[in-house]
């Protein structure tokens, strides 16, 4: 009972009670706030009401201000200079002022938008004045343009059909580097499998039959196969190997593609060979005034190709310091700059030329070597010929250049590298001391460096030795001027009007080994059945001495002159060139003789082969035969070169030959394709992998000063020196960069 009466049940009213009370309460609440925004909103209206007051009052002041501005607006639009339009702002404050001064709510919410007056100086001085709100409302007149045209205007066309098909279109036309397809790396078998395949003949010779290697090279594939087509999660293209049953041929294609899309291989300077001219670059040994085949004929080579391929031609030509020039070039000739040189060579070449010649000439650093009497190369010689010109390179004796090349490999360089050989270096090497084991070494090197640096290799007649990748064809011709002294003694032959008033003669540097030994043997064997035969020698060299005296000891009848150009007046009325040498490798001065129209008695030799299809041209094969042909040639006339003859001898037909055997017609046919192609999709070889191994090993002994100067390098020519340096205004080299410091 006590407790009842402490803690009452709640009964049904009480809870209805309880929920009006929180009704109540909520609704009060709902009132007030109702109250507090309906007296805002009050407050607003009051303001915009006020501010509504004001624009009225002012209507009559903006109807008066229209027209004061209406007759200047009308004076503006005559004007021709409609580049700015500035208002005076201040001339409505003015007017406004008296209104602005009794709506002080009004004034300041005429300030609070900004409608302040700002005064600017124009380019001539004068204040003008433009107002804050115009700068605004252009500002914010160009945010609604261009979000109305990229917002409204394209999203209109976005992902509509006609702009698909166009971006189809265009991406068909052209795609995007970044779009290209993404070739995934080659795996562990198919390197595998490129290996097996690449070792064959390596494991053929370990006793693993070719079946063995096939059935493994199959086995990987089949894997390799198995693992491609399983599912996986991500789904990326599959390997070529897949896709096509002949696993071989899509192994080569997929290594192939994966060379063209590396980096390294994607060489834009190659690409732009495509619509440009092809630059040929044309290094020899020799330059004139030297006298020599490799000086000669490299420059008539330069000016042909320049003006049958109408591509651009560089000759590179060794420049010698004068210590050097005095040495080698005769008479005393020197040069004290390339650009002197270079005037005496054009120069030399235009008075025997038809054409004007369209070729660049530039020079490399050299020595001379007077043990070897040769020019040797200092530095790297190819570094001389620019990167964006480096297309095809044409070496003039090529395994000269390279005895001692310490630089970057030619055929890494150059597209297409061709190599003419000219000198037979092993007939001369074995007239030395100890000269069967010097050629035997120089033999071996020769085909070494042909091999690494050349693609292909000319040889002018079968008297060289056999070189790797190499075929015979002369591609020498005959100066123009020696073809236009044959026509003009013929003409006058056939006038009756010429007879050739001299015997015979010899002409050629004057050593042992250019045919003088031959000559005074052959003299001095049948001295008598040669009775009244006489014959004048032109010639100079490091032998003159000892060449004289031994004729004058045998009592031969020689007469001995200083050396001169064959070209000379007094050289075309001989009717007989004797030429008994058989170490040349193709003898300039033998065809230049056949080219004047006259006789030419030479020994049956490589060296010769040529010339045998002339009928002036009178073979012995022994010293009897010699006798023979010479009271033949004594005794009769030579007949008249035929047109056809003539263009054997020409530097035309020489450089069609060229172009031919060396392949160089069809790297221009193509048009840069052959090299890109051999570059960027082609797989190494075994051969060429062996090649370039024999090229790292070249470079690294040929970069060791001793070994250089015990196989009879010229010291100090791994480098070009100070003296170079400043006659061809080099950079210094690493060796040479500091100057000499001197301490007291």
């Amino acid at each position: 009972m006590e407790g009842r009466s402490s803690a009452p049940e709640e009964g049904p009213f009480a809870v209805i009670s309880k929920g009006l009370r929180e009704v109540r309460e909520s609704a009060t609440n709902d009132l007030q706030l109702i109250r507090s925004r309906a007296s805002s909103f009050v407050s607003l209206a009051d303001r915009e009401i006020s501010e509504f007051e004001f624009v009225k009052r002012i209507q009559p002041k903006i109807t008066e201000l229209r027209r004061t501005y209406s007759s200047a607006w009308e004076g503006w639009e005559g004007r021709s200079d409609k580049s700015t339009v500035k208002l005076d702002l201040s001339a409505i404050k003015k007017a406004f002022g008296e209104q602005m001064d009794g709506f002080g709510g009004a004034n300041r919410s005429f300030r609070k938008i900004g409608w302040v007056a700002m005064e600017n100086e124009d380019v001539n001085g004068r204040k003008e004045v433009e107002s804050e709100p115009i700068q605004r409302i252009k500002a914010r007149w160009k945010e609604i343009e261009q979000k109305n045209l990229s917002s409204e205007v394209f999203d209109t066309w976005k992902g509509s059909e006609i702009v698909e098909k166009v971006k189809l279109s265009l991406r068909s036309l052209y795609k995007e580097p970044h779009e290209s397809k993404k070739l995934p790396p080659l795996d562990l078998q198919e390197l595998v499998t490129y290996l097996v395949r690449q070792s064959g003949p390596f494991l053929d010779q370990l006793g693993v039959r070719r079946e063995l290697c096939d059935k493994m090279v199959e086995a990987v594939c089949t894997w390799h196969k198995n693992q491609a087509i399983q599912p996986s999660l991500a789904p990326v293209e599959t390997s070529s190997l897949v896709e096509n049953n002949n696993t071989s041929d899509d192994l080569d294609l997929r290594i192939g593609s994966i060379i063209s899309s590396s980096s390294l291989m994607n060489n834009s300077r190659k690409l732009e060979w495509l619509n440009s001219k092809r630059h040929m670059a044309i290094v020899t040994t020799a330059s004139l005034p030297w006298m020599t085949g490799t000086a000669v004929n490299p420059l008539f080579r330069a000016a042909y190709l320049a003006k049958v391929t109408q591509q651009d031609v560089t000759l590179l030509v060794p420049w010698l310091s004068k210590p050097d020039q005095e040495l080698v070039y005769p008479n005393n000739i020197t040069f004290s700059s390339p650009e002197e040189q270079q005037g005496y060579i054009r120069n030399w070449l235009q008075e025997r030329l038809g054409f004007e010649a369209d070729f660049k000439i530039s020079f490399y650093p050299a020595k001379f070597s007077k043990e070897r009497r040769s020019i040797i190369p200092a530095g790297d010689t190819s570094q001389f010929i620019p990167s964006k010109e480096a297309d095809i390179a044409i070496l003039e004796e090529p395994e000269h250049l390279n005895w001692y090349h310490h630089g970057k490999r030619w055929t890494d360089k150059f597209n297409h590298v061709i190599g003419v050989v000219h000198t037979n270096y092993l007939e001369y090497i074995k007239r030395e001391k100890n000269g069967a084991l010097q050629a035997f070494l120089v033999k071996h090197i020769n085909n070494w460096v042909t091999r690494v640096y050349c693609h292909k290799v000319l040889r002018l007649s079968a008297a060289t030795q056999n070189l790797p990748k190499s075929v015979i064809c002369n591609v020498h011709g005959v100066n123009p001027k020696f073809l236009q002294v044959g026509e003009k003694i013929a003409s006058e032959r056939q006038d009756g009007n010429w007879a050739f008033s001299k015997g015979a003669y010899f002409l050629g540097k004057m050593v042992w080994a250019k045919g003088y030994r031959e000559l005074i043997d052959l003299l001095a064997k049948h001295k008598n059945e040669l009775q009244g035969f006489g014959i004048d020698v032109y010639g100079s060299g490091e032998d003159s001495n000892e060449v004289q005296s031994t004729a004058n000891k045998l009592d031969l009848n020689i007469n001995f002159f200083k050396g001169r150009d064959h070209a000379d007046d007094c050289l075309h009325s001989y009717k007989v060139f004797v030429n008994p040498s058989v170490s040349d490798v193709l003898c300039t001065a033998t065809a230049e003789a056949l080219a004047m129209g006259k006789f030419v008695i030479c020994a049956d030799h490589p060296s010769n082969d040529f010339f045998k299809q002339f009928p002036n041209c009178l073979i012995y094969k022994t010293s009897d035969e010699f006798v023979s042909r010479v009271k033949e040639a004594m005794t009769s006339e030579p007949q008249p070169l035929t047109p056809e003859q003539i263009h054997h001898l020409s530097w035309e037909a020489a450089t069609q030959r060229f172009m031919q055997y060396s392949d160089l017609d069809k790297v221009l046919k193509n048009r840069g394709k052959m090299g890109i192609k051999r570059d960027l999709i082609s797989v190494p070889t075994m051969s060429e992998v062996v090649d370039g191994g024999l090229a790292f090993m070249h470079y690294c002994l040929t970069g060791n000063e001793m070994l250089r100067l015990a196989t009879g390098a010229i010291p100090g020519t791994r480098d070009y020196d100070k003296q170079h340096c400043e006659d061809l205004h080099l950079l210094p080299t690493q060796k040479y960069k500091f100057p000499d410091v001197r301490y007291a």
